[in-house]
């Protein structure tokens, strides 16, 4: 009977205990709720414990929990994407795409600097682009982190994916400490707001059937038709990934490389191809072709949820013990000065730039940028519980936005490979270059929108 139980339900039956148990400690358990830790992340501490390099009670293993991050991440990203809603390109959205794209460079140039730094003195064996992970692991989370960094393994950086799940660990860890930190501190100085500002946020959820949605009582259920979606979209990203690799086989070893870089983007293609799935759907309706809405925002909020809660508990299980005892000084330095960075510059822009509802904007920006969008809205909720400000607003909307504005830096990320393979070090100090480039382009982007907001207020 064994073999009617393969280990991936077994994988999954014990991520679900975890994270039954970490739901459990965290309602009764006082200092969890204070420092808002995810049951997700207090899940997947504990599996780490129980996993085989500590207690060896729980018989997880680690290059699958990887795979499943993998997976469940580009999950997550489509789901989310499919989510029927309005993505205007207002002022305080577009200033949140600059910021963000701002936030991932400071966090890859800080990253890169120190890692260069530590790998010319004090650690030789050290990949001297290893720093890029941080701006994966704070500003992506654990799936993006682990599908790069084991993108980089596989042309030969040694601990690369679990280096990338380790500084993602960490950033939850300020995310949630830090985050509280900074909430505490600053709540006296810049008091949360009391006005509702704006029309209802687009981090609300949906309840119930919308006007135009397929009925719940259809003959398909509506959850299956969401999977239905997801997975015809994921096909789509496995075919277009194959095929792309195809083409780049003439190219020897150079073309291995880049299509294994493009295998971990592949969440990239799944919210392209989700976007585009969607515009063919609205237009679909418009026509009167397609008379129901088939996406529908509440199933897709829970399978987005569940995939990223599982992603979280599973990336943290997966932490090598053997990569934190090789690498724990240079991981500890490049995510400290990360992590202090993150803070001022949320600070900052929410001071200089937003100007207004600075502690909700300071705390949403902060978490969502060492953790993830889940953690920056538990930060946001402490001081704004109803999403009152457009604060969940810029941060869903202008993340879309930020998606495209930060294309060019997944290139950019993936020359030090080619430098590592090629044996071209140069090529390091010209990432560092291109991204103080394209840092200086993004400021220059977040001082034009706050200065024509000035200028328009003028000439009314």
């Amino acid at each position: 009977m064994s073999a009617m139980w393969p280990p991936a339900i077994m994988d999954a039956i014990i991520l679900s205990v975890l994270l039954l148990i970490g739901h459990f400690l965290k309602r009764k358990i006082p200092l969890f709720k204070r420092f808002l830790l995810p049951s997700a992340m207090i899940a997947g501490f504990l599996g780490l414990a129980a996993g085989p390099e500590l207690l060896g009670i729980a018989p997880l293993d680690i290059e699958r929990l990887g795979v499943y991050v993998y997976h469940l991440l580009s999950v997550g990203f489509i789901a989310l994407t499919l989510k029927d809603r309005p993505m205007t390109a207002s002022r305080p959205v577009v200033k949140t795409a600059f910021f963000i794209v701002s936030v991932y460079l400071i966090q890859g140039i800080i990253g890169l600097g120190l890692s260069l730094i530590l790998a010319a003195t004090i650690f030789p064996d050290l990949f001297p682009a290893i720093g890029l992970i941080l701006p994966l692991g704070f500003g992506q989370g654990p799936g993006q982190a682990y599908s790069i960094g084991r993108t980089w393994e596989n042309a030969g950086v040694l601990f690369g994916g679990g280096i990338g799940l380790t500084m993602a660990t960490i950033g939850f860890l300020w995310a949630t400490f830090g985050g509280v930190f900074l909430a505490n501190r600053l709540r006296h100085r810049f008091p949360p707001a009391e006005v509702t500002r704006g029309q209802e946020s687009a981090a609300a959820e949906i309840t119930d059937n919308e006007a135009g949605e397929l009925p719940l009582s259809n003959m398909i259920d509506g959850g299956t038709l969401q999977l239905f979606l997801i997975g015809l979209i994921y096909l789509a990203v496995y075919g277009t990934l194959q095929g792309l690799s195809a083409l780049l086989a003439p190219l020897g070893s150079l073309g291995q490389n880049l299509a294994n870089v493009l295998w971990g983007f592949h969440f990239v293609f799944g919210t392209i191809y989700a976007v585009v799935v969607k515009i063919i759907m609205n237009r679909l309706k418009r026509i009167g072709l397609m008379t129901h809405t088939y996406n529908n925002n509440y199933l897709l909020s829970r399978i987005s949820g569940t995939a990223f809660d599982f992603m979280v508990t599973a990336a943290i299980a997966a932490i090598s013990i053997e990569v934190l005892q090789a690498n724990w000084a240079p991981i500890l330095i490049i995510t400290t000065l990360g992590g202090l960075a993150t803070a001022w510059f949320a600070l900052w822009a929410a001071r200089r730039v937003f100007k207004t509802d600075v502690l909700e904007y300071t705390l949403g920006f902060f978490g969502t940028y060492t953790g993830t969008l889940s953690t920056g809205m538990a930060l946001l909720r402490t001081v704004d519980p109803g999403f009152r400000t457009r604060v969940a607003d810029s941060l869903v909307l202008g993340g879309g936005l930020a998606l495209f504005l930060a294309f060019p830096l997944l290139i950019i990320l993936n020359i030090p490979l080619v430098g590592f393979t090629e044996g071209r070090p140069e090529l390091y100090l010209l990432t560092l270059g291109l991204l103080v480039a394209y840092l200086a382009l993004t400021i220059f982007g977040l001082v034009f929108t706050r200065k024509s907001r000035r200028a328009g207020a003028s000439g009314e």
